[in-house]
């Protein structure tokens, strides 16, 4: 019997929410999604103690512990586990600028250079990489600014349709709705429980999916923060989904029938927007839900990327 897992492969490109190597070889995803808290948890492992050891070894080289070499360190930690990840999928991987930049477009652009000369200096090119930025207002001006210049992005944290629309304006490359966070806030505020269908979460990303197709929008939509199968299945079909090993081990063991939710051909006619600074602003202020998630979790990955800091700055006084 086929399983979800393979059926879902043939409508939707499958991609792996994990810095654990061992899953990735062991699931074959296309591409790979990185974040903070993923960066932190993989360094922890066995498998990256001495990947810790030569950047802490490389940061001394460089003289001192200042912020700077703190912060360089960071980035070349970051990019050892994008490099290992590159070596096991086909596709791309995702390397998320550093959260405390998220409003500030300048700053920005030149982390995403940093990054990709880092990539390149391991014989990685560009067309494997994509540049995660926060689809704050700043992070979607810097994408605009690095896809000119040839550079992708990853649109993360995005939990709006005022997000969506800014995100292709700037022709943004790919965009993360996050799925299960829209719903964690939903079941917060209503006390409510959720079907895959009626699931908030689901909802946003089917309307977002179905913008883009009806106006004929080349960004990627990337279904991602799952918190259940249920979830999964409701977004069959979408143009890209971003699963944590669990999930994907899950899908892999369910032989049922997976139904196509998804299709281009399928998309309504909705109106083209556009949105200037201030609207964009306007509406993302006017959604409680999106204007809370977004800065919960700008607040939580510059929290686990301080915390990686910390660990370098320890490494560095021993």
């Amino acid at each position: 019997m086929t399983s979800k897992l393979d059926q879902l492969r043939k409508i939707t490109t499958v991609v792996a929410d994990t810095g654990d190597i061992e899953a990735v070889a062991r699931l074959k995803p296309v591409d790979c999604t990185t974040n903070p808290s993923i960066i932190l948890k993989a360094l922890g492992t066995p498998m990256f103690a001495d990947t810790v050891t030569e950047a802490v070894s490389w940061g001394k080289k460089q003289g001192g512990d200042s912020d700077a070499v703190v912060g360089a360190i960071a980035d070349r930690l970051a990019i050892s586990v994008g490099a290992k990840l590159v070596e096991l999928v086909p596709g791309r991987v995702s390397t998320e600028v550093d959260a405390d930049l998220s409003f500030d477009t300048k700053a920005s652009v030149a982390k995403a250079h940093q990054i990709i000369a880092g990539y390149k200096d391991r014989g990685i090119e560009r067309d494997r990489i994509l540049i995660k930025l926060a689809s704050t207002w700043e992070g979607i001006k810097a994408a605009e600014v690095l896809q000119a210049e040839g550079i992708d992005c990853n649109l993360t944290l995005l939990f709006s349709q005022a997000q969506a629309i800014a995100c292709a304006e700037a022709k943004a490359f790919l965009i993360s709705p996050f799925v299960g966070r829209i719903l964690d806030w939903y079941k917060k505020s209503t006390g409510e429980d959720y079907t895959a269908e009626t699931d908030p979460g689901v909802v946003s990303v089917r309307k977002i999916y179905n913008y883009y197709k009806a106006n004929g929008i080349s960004t990627v939509v990337m279904g991602a923060s799952f918190r259940n199968v249920g979830e999964i299945e409701a977004l069959a079909g979408c143009d890209r989904l971003t699963i944590s090993p669990a999930l994907l081990e899950e899908l892999d063991k369910d032989t049922g029938t997976l139904e196509r939710k998804l299709s281009a051909d399928d998309a309504k006619a909705e109106p083209l927007q556009s949105l200037d600074e201030k609207t964009f602003r306007w509406h993302l202020n006017e959604d409680a839900m999106a204007t809370e998630k977004l800065s919960e979790g700008i607040r939580q990955f510059a929290k686990d990327l301080e915390s990686l800091r910390g660990i370098i700055r320890k490494q560095l006084a021993a």
